[in-house]
């Protein structure tokens, strides 16, 4: 099983779930630790950059991929 190579820098997961750590820890087992290259803020950095991940985006949220990309 490969890690994200964004696991201790993604703002998502340092900041904005710090008041939800059980629902952090899920997403960082079934994303980060997991098969990462399916969420979305990976798919999005990837693309895109990392500037272009909004803080937000959380990573099963696969439908904003494509206007995220397409915005750009």
């Amino acid at each position: 099983m490969s890690v994200c190579p964004s696991i201790h820098t993604c703002p998502f997961f340092n900041d904005k779930m710090s008041s939800k750590p059980t629902l952090a820890e899920m997403y960082k087992k079934n994303y980060c630790k997991g098969n990462y290259e399916i969420c979305a803020r990976f798919k999005v950095s990837k693309i895109l950059g990392k500037k272009y991940v909004p803080d937000n985006l959380f990573p099963n949220q696969f439908n904003r991929v494509k206007d995220l990309i397409n915005k750009e």
